[in-house]
């Protein structure tokens, strides 16, 4: 751009001013293709915003190639979201009347559920967004079952699961190499070329880049030589000793996931590798709604914003604000769809209650195992655990199990000598149609 004088930029800014208001954090590949301010050319306009933006950035420990940092700012776009995401957090329902997650997720008798669900759609659609190609239901199914995993695919995703569970686990552990090697090797075991790659990092004669959707390389990461002291510093930004000054916990989450996809310190592996420390991050500082909601399920509807919020990144001066601005509406899309999921499932259980009381054709305990059933599909029951449950006698407890299994409620299987009742996942509809069969 020519140079501007400064009467010229003095109008320039008068003029950005009163055209302000945009929600978006624009980069200049969208700005370009908006209509412009009225008196501004659209470089005048990229101008005005990029002075109006140079103060608010503050540079992190993680640098390009060239040796220049990455800076990051908390736009009124971001700081609503994390407004949003704090309150409901701290147990603030309504959350800003943006996002809420409903009180029934801290209930213990719906949080094995809920995190079940959650853990699993996180592992499944992490694995996805990496190339693996099974369904949901057969994934579902390999986990709920126990079933050992028939191909990479379903590995990928078992290894996601019981990672997700491993990190739980850690948030209490201060980030180091050997956690995230530790993390690596869960995510990639039995799933790499190579199984010596697992848990260490790429080697100088291994040379990788990041493609795009054509084929085209879209990121060259660091040398391999520089990455145990980069992941040093990372290490330092995610337990908070970097920088000196305040950085908001979910902002140095995210800048964390992007720290490490942007690193690329392993061969394969460091998408779900950055996920997992993101949800590591944001558990280990408070934020326990994280434990029940899966960024994935939201990446995996858009996967060019993901990409593209890395490449707008790393081509406008390093300027992490777009990461922090995409992934905080993903955070919001995420606790939004977790909390449509719990109004889901307790108005399931309220129908079921309701249909229970029509029929008039269960004694309390089968009453009690139906309502916990509609919230728990998958689930498998015995003769043992129901009569412990209510603290009857074993024909007592099998002649209600059987009773639910022959009217179609339960699905009964047999295990050696045990019998095992499972609880189908069409459930609601068999009651509906019981229902209707009595009427």
């Amino acid at each position: 751009m020519r140079e501007v004088s400064p009467e010229r930029f003095a109008e320039i800014a008068m003029l950005a001013r009163s055209a302000s208001g945009r929600a978006e954090y624009l980069h200049w590949d969208r700005l370009r293709r908006l209509p412009a301010p009225d008196g501004l050319t659209h470089r005048e306009w990229w101008l005005t915003i990029k002075v109006a933006r140079h103060d608010g950035l503050r540079a992190v420990a993680l640098a390009d190639a060239t040796g220049r940092p990455f800076r990051f700012s908390v736009p009124d776009v971001a700081l609503e979201a994390l407004h949003a995401i704090d309150l409901c957090t701290a147990g603030n329902l309504a959350a800003g009347g943006k996002v809420g997650v409903p009180g029934q997720v801290v209930n213990p008798e719906n949080r094995n559920l809920f995190l079940a669900s959650s853990l699993m759609e996180e592992a499944i659609t992490s694995s996805q967004l990496e190339g693996a190609v099974t369904t949901r239901k057969v994934a579902a199914e390999m986990i709920r079952t126990g079933r050992k995993p028939r191909d990479v695919s379903e590995r990928m995703i078992l290894n996601n699961y019981r990672t997700m569970r491993r990190i739980r686990e850690l948030k209490d552990s201060a980030l180091t190499p050997e956690l995230v090697f530790e993390v690596h090797r869960m995510v990639t075991d039995d799933t790499l070329d190579d199984p010596t790659a697992a848990g260490r990092f790429r080697r100088p004669d291994e040379k990788i880049v990041v493609g795009g959707e054509y084929g085209e390389v879209v990121h060259t990461p660091p040398i391999a030589t520089e990455l145990p002291q980069r992941m040093a510093l990372m290490c330092d930004f995610a337990n908070n000793v970097t920088p000196d000054a305040f950085v908001h916990p979910v902002v140095r989450g995210i800048i964390l996931h992007f720290w490490l996809a942007f690193d690329h310190p392993f061969v394969d592996g460091n998408g779900r590798t950055a996920r997992a420390l993101f949800y590591w991050s944001m558990l280990r500082q408070g934020y326990w709604p994280f434990e029940f909601i899966s960024i994935s399920h939201i990446l995996r509807k858009a996967p060019v914003k993901y990409v593209r919020s890395f490449l707008y990144t790393e081509t406008d001066d390093n300027d992490l604000a777009y990461f922090v601005v995409a992934q905080a509406d993903v955070i919001i899309q995420a606790l939004q769809e977790l909390s449509t999921y719990i109004d889901r499932k307790m108005a399931e259980v309220r129908e079921a209650k309701s249909t229970i009381h029509s029929l008039d054709l269960f004694n309390h305990r089968q009453s009690a195992l139906i309502i916990e059933a509609v919230k728990a599909t998958g689930r498998r029951y015995t003769i043992k655990e129901h009569q412990n449950m209510h603290g009857v006698v074993y024909q007592t407890a099998r002649t209600d199990l059987l009773d639910l299994a022959n009217r179609g409620v339960l699905e009964l299987k047999k295990k050696g000598k045990e019998l095992v009742f499972r609880v189908p996942s069409d459930i609601g509809e068999r009651l509906k149609r019981l229902e209707g069969s009595e009427g």
